[in-house]
């Protein structure tokens, strides 16, 4: 859940950044969002949610940090503002990765 709440106040982060720029974000279509969820409810239905939980989590935060270090790469001085709120989600995904590996 402290992990969700900081996704969602990252996700507020950037959406302020996109509206005082005047930038329209695309948003997840809602049934995937849907599909996501079930799918997800039925993979942690059986054994040990947690470590099933983490084992799904880890791979997708490590795809985060690789993507987000190539885009700071690949754009280095383009926008401190968005920059530093990329190194923030990096910096989180990793200690999440930390903080995830003690219930595998």
């Amino acid at each position: 859940n402290s992990q969700l709440r900081e996704y969602d106040a990252i996700e507020q982060e950037a959406h302020g950044i996109a509206f005082s720029r005047g930038w329209t974000l695309k948003e997840l279509d809602p049934a995937i969002k849907g599909m996501t969820n079930m799918m997800t409810r039925t993979r942690l239905s059986f054994g040990n949610a947690n470590s099933k939980a983490a084992a799904m989590m880890i791979p997708g935060n490590t795809r985060g940090i690789i993507k987000g270090y190539k885009n700071l790469n690949q754009f280095p001085a383009t926008d401190k503002k968005v920059a530093n709120l990329a190194q923030k989600l990096i910096d989180f995904e990793e200690t999440n990765n930390r903080q995830l590996q003690g219930f595998l």
